[in-house]
């Protein structure tokens, strides 16, 4: 096995008996010459079949990795943060950055035959951001309520608009939320955008959706018309793309051992080290907002500062995540992870595990007295707190749940955990009927903040209304300057660290098994593969 860690810094700008049965039934990569022949991808792609194979619409990260593939963009992000042209030729931004016109390819068409030309930007453009979309990631990146329409200048000339100053456009613009589909599948299928297939999941990429069978595959099968690669890039050296859904991470594990698939993501850290001798390991620290912990200030006990600054300092994080996650994953110490612009690495030790620090607060906030259980008791009310938690969930993540629970009934504080299927957190979620829950959430510009932190941000779980803080999040997306950008994020970094609406626990690292056949495999910001000129022996 081969290990090869990135871990990359951007400048501002910016087996058991299942397995054997799953070994079984997963397809082997056809061999072939250099130039042709099959690659096939390991996913856990569990919820794809739920609603998520359209990445204008969901928020799941394999949702985009898979569907890179079909959706290409107007611009291209380079390793050092630029941008490079692919479906736009250039590009100009206004001096306000409210107005980015972009000159377009005239020599693109879709894999229905359709040309991709102003219209079609604007006619997706305007989907994303209708409210019937239901479209909360792409249309918070697309500006939001910032979004002030698209202008058809001629065929191949396009300008997007926006009522304020909007910095993170370009960035957004590169991503697959950002991506384009046919406009006849927008007029006429748009509603089945979301369930995908052939004839509906239908772009401009160098892969066309030939077949999907939910649940288990999808396969991908070369655009042969495709000459439109990123600037600097070259157009995939073989003919089909087999994306097998396999949820369990022993068979993913297994199956590129076995040289059944060529590779397979998501792989957890206890399984790095059971790899075979010919397997390379890429991992890629992901941007973005670590894995957290979102407390519930509108909610029972959290509506306490000192409550929630004591919950951070109770927990003992870095001998946890340590061992837990094998030292693959660092400890978190902010809310955007290290290889996020504007990351704040003045907080890195700033608040360790304090449990003395810990008692002493929920002391000042009149928890004093225990039941006979040791939790504490104010008031004839229990300091407990309920989690709900989306499954399913990792093996790895759980024992995580298991050690922070514990670590809090040492200062007496209970908390219980609800794991529920998605339908159920949701009824939850919606009327935020919880006092914490968990995720993670990638994403490369700091603007993501404004989606958890913003009295309006689609993923405020914390229900943070502060007009501050409001304030911090608009400047940051209407800021040019690089450096008074990360001024701004810095603050929201310190604020959060002081005011614990956020618990970031620890950074992940999108970890990816090779197989010796694949050659010129690179990977984007986020860690998802990038086919562009990889060849299979």
């Amino acid at each position: 096995m081969r290990i090869s860690l990135r871990r990359r810094l951007l400048p501002f700008f910016a087996v058991s008996a299942a397995a054997a049965l799953a070994l079984s039934a997963c397809a082997a990569p056809g061999s072939s010459e250099k130039g042709g022949g099959e690659v096939v991808w390991g996913v856990d792609g569990s919820l794809l079949a739920s609603g998520h194979m359209d990445p204008q619409t969901s928020q799941l990260d394999i949702s985009a990795a898979v569907q890179r593939s079909v959706l290409d963009s107007l611009v291209f992000q380079k390793p050092d943060g630029s941008f490079a042209p692919w479906l736009a030729t250039e590009w100009n931004v206004s001096d306000d950055s409210t107005e980015y016109t972009f000159t377009l390819r005239d020599d693109v068409t879709f894999h229905d035959g359709e040309p991709f030309d102003a219209a079609a930007v604007k006619a997706n453009f305007d989907r994303i951001i209708d409210p019937e979309t239901e479209s909360a990631q792409a249309a918070s990146m697309l500006g939001g309520e910032f979004y002030a329409g698209t202008d058809v200048i001629d065929e191949h000339t396009v300008t997007v608009r926006f009522s304020r100053p909007y910095a993170p456009f370009l960035q957004a613009a590169s991503t697959a939320q950002l991506g384009f589909y046919s406009p006849k599948v927008l007029a006429d299928s748009a509603g089945e955008l979301k369930v995908g297939g052939p004839g509906i999941t239908v772009g401009t990429g160098p892969f066309e959706l030939t077949e999907y069978t939910p649940e288990q595959e999808i396969v991908y099968t070369a655009n042969a018309d495709y000459d439109w690669a990123p600037e600097g890039a070259e157009r995939p050296g073989f003919e089909t793309l087999r994306v097998e859904i396999l949820p369990e991470p022993s068979v993913r594990a297994g199956v590129v051992s076995s040289g059944e698939a060529d590779l397979v993501g998501q792989i957890p850290p206890n399984l790095v080290s059971t790899l075979g001798a010919d397997v390379t390991v890429e991992a890629v620290e992901e941007p973005g907002l670590p894995y957290s912990l979102y407390l519930n200030e509108k909610h029972g006990v959290f509506a306490d500062e000192k409550v929630r600054q004591a919950f951070s300092r109770a927990i003992d994080i870095d001998a946890s995540v340590e061992e837990i996650f094998f030292g693959e994953y660092p400890r978190a110490w902010s809310i955007l992870g290290p290889t996020t612009p504007g990351y704040d690495a003045s907080l890195e030790g700033s608040w360790p595990m304090d449990r003395e620090l810990a008692n002493s607060l929920l002391d000042e906030a009149g928890w004093t007295q225990r039941g006979a259980d040791g939790i504490r008791i104010k008031d004839g009310q229990r300091l407990s707190a309920r989690w709900i938690a989306w499954t399913p969930i990792p093996d790895d993540r759980a024992a995580l749940a298991n050690a922070i629970q514990s670590d809090l009934k040492e200062v007496g504080f209970e908390v219980t955990r609800e794991e529920l299927e998605p339908g159920a957190y949701n009824e939850q979620y919606g009327p935020k009927t919880f006092d914490l829950t968990d995720w993670s959430f990638s994403g490369v510009d700091a603007d993501l903040l404004r989606n958890h932190l913003h009295s309006e941000g689609f993923q405020n779980a914390s229900q943070v209304t502060d007009p501050a803080v409001d304030e911090l999040l608009e400047n940051g997306v209407a800021t040019i300057d690089a450096d008074a950008r990360a001024d701004v994020y810095a603050e929201l970094q310190e604020w959060n660290a002081e005011h614990v609406a956020i618990v970031p626990l620890y950074v992940p690292s999108a970890i990816t098994a090779v197989g010796e056949r694949i050659s010129g495999l690179q990977f984007d910001f986020y860690g998802r593969p990038l086919f562009f000129g990889v060849t299979v022996e």
